[in-house]
């Protein structure tokens, strides 16, 4: 029987129309120090064009771990031949030096005495794939046992955040059992990186020049730095952002290079949580556990109801940007104030300064309650008058219409609402004249946002939203750790991450 070492923790999805592309990636992954690759033969409109790519990139990389797979069409792949040629091809994969096979397990459970074969040649992964959601893990677990094998693998599609506790309880309730288990899509993405953790063999990446086989696959070299998928413990402190949408939040990048700062056993993973699925995100968070979360749109106010104990200053505001536990409870603040006021305050008194706010979100909210306690006269506008009108009243401020605020100069302009930031990068709230000697800008992704180049075309002084997001960040992680923030650390991992998304829409 092959030697049932662990594999490496990340594997390299490889899959290709053409046997060229395919080597090209494969030795490109090489030189960025990759050993384990997934070959997807079935990719190939003849799959024995990968057998000799396979032998020809061991030839000169003997020190790699290639796993082969040729998943039929029937089965979500891309192979159109029939069982026994398709085991065909992975004998011959074998050959050429494959030291892992892949059978799903709608092929295995007909294919007869000639999987048996293949398992003593080569380490044999049984797979079950599920596109269209979450069938019972343990369920699906019994029907892979009935199959001989060296490791199951069970990838499903997240539809809900707590779909992704079922994969990885499955995980902790099964040690002594080699499996891999992944969720796919965007919703799924904390197992990609949490799954090794728990006890999974391996998580799947994306090459970093091409994309992956499945939805939600991202590249090594994420998982690696950002997310350190291979020095994460079992017991590892789990934190995270929630949002709708999420994937653009740099807030990953700053938490994550911040508990490497300070050698702290955590990962910061986004979550993506549809305004619905709030309720749901807590079995998640009770079950992982989480440790704490930053809570941004379109969550800030509801999640108030889901939590025991509120920081009286964010009950006040009626915002939560913040949730940690504490002797089991569920606690939430509010640092988007000190957000807000310790910037505007470097720059100017903001006692009697007048001060127009944009908007009537949890953000607005935020600024609006910590200006008014600062002293600042206050006028309120927004595009939807009526929440505009409750706030006001709430925060004692002036209600105008946006007609009747371009008319006026004030002394800052505090913008509060999702315009301007990815992906809406080309709308502004004023059509035409900025009204105010300062703007400060609450977005943060893009830096230069529109309202911020027409306020700085007309003169007036601005303040990008980074300041914002780097000075709640700080309160934050303060609170999830108890120690020290490290900010100028997190302010060089914000400007990179800034820079990176705006590289990358700019392809």
């Amino acid at each position: 029987m092959p030697p049932r070492a662990p594999f490496p923790r990340i594997c390299i999805a490889l899959g290709f129309p053409d046997a060229e592309t395919l080597l090209a990636h494969a030795r490109s992954e090489y030189e960025d120090g990759e050993r384990f690759f997934e070959f997807r033969l079935d990719y190939l409109p003849k799959p024995e064009q990968g057998i000799a790519v396979l032998r020809k990139f061991l030839s000169r990389h003997a020190d790699c771990t290639i796993l082969a797979t040729c998943r039929r069409h029937q089965n979500m792949g891309r192979f159109n031949g029939s069982v026994e040629e398709q085991i065909r091809v992975l004998e011959d994969a074998i050959t050429a030096g494959a030291k892992a096979v892949d059978v799903e397990i709608e092929s295995a459970e007909v294919c007869g005495p000639r999987l048996e074969n293949l398992r003593s040649r080569a380490y044999l992964l049984l797979s079950y794939h599920n596109y269209g959601g979450m069938q019972a893990p343990e369920a699906v677990l019994r029907r892979l046992q009935r199959v001989p094998a060296d490791g199951y693998k069970i990838v499903t599609t997240a539809k809900k955040p707590s779909d992704n506790c079922k994969l990885l309880d499955v995980a902790r309730a099964h040690p002594r059992i080699q499996m891999v288990l992944l969720a796919m899509g965007e919703i799924g993405f904390p197992t990609r990186v949490l799954s090794t953790s728990f006890g999974g063999l391996y998580t799947y990446a994306a090459p970093n020049a091409a994309a992956g086989t499945a939805k939600g696959q991202v590249s090594a070299r994420l998982l690696r730095n950002l997310y350190r998928v291979e020095k994460i413990s079992c017991d590892a402190k789990i934190f995270g952002v929630i949002a709708d949408p999420v994937w653009h939040s740099i807030s990953p990048a700053v938490h994550n290079r911040a508990f490497q700062a300070r050698r702290i056993d955590a990962v910061y993973l986004p979550f993506l949580v549809h305004s619905v699925q709030l309720k749901d995100f807590f079995q998640l968070a009770q079950k992982l556990p989480l440790a704490g979360f930053s809570v941004t749109l379109p969550h800030k106010q509801k999640i108030l109801r889901y939590l025991d104990h509120v920081d009286p200053l964010a009950r006040r505001i009626g915002a939560v940007n913040t949730v940690w536990r504490k002797s089991g409870k569920w606690r939430g603040a509010n640092t988007d104030a000190d957000g807000v006021t310790r910037p505007l305050a470097k720059r100017l008194k903001l006692a009697k300064a007048s001060v127009l706010v944009v908007g009537n979100g949890g953000a607005a909210r935020s600024a609006a309650y910590a200006l008014a306690e600062a002293g600042a006269k206050l006028a309120i506008t927004g595009r939807n008058v009526d929440r505009v009108r409750v706030l006001a009243r709430a925060s004692g401020a002036e209600l105008l219409t946006r007609e009747q605020a371009e008319a006026r100069t004030f002394d800052v302009l505090v913008h509060a609402t999702p315009l301007g930031m990815y992906p809406r990068v080309d709308q502004c709230f004023f059509p035409g004249r900025i009204p105010a000697e300062m703007v400060f800008d609450m977005v943060y992704n893009p830096l230069d946002t529109v309202l911020l180049r027409k306020a700085k075309s007309q003169g007036a002084e601005i303040v990008s939203g980074l300041e914002m997001f780097i000075e709640q960040a700080v309160r934050q992680f303060e609170i999830f750790t108890g120690e020290s923030a490290p900010k100028a650390v997190m302010e060089r991992a914000a400007m990179e991450a800034l820079t990176a998304a705006r590289n990358d829409r700019g392809r």
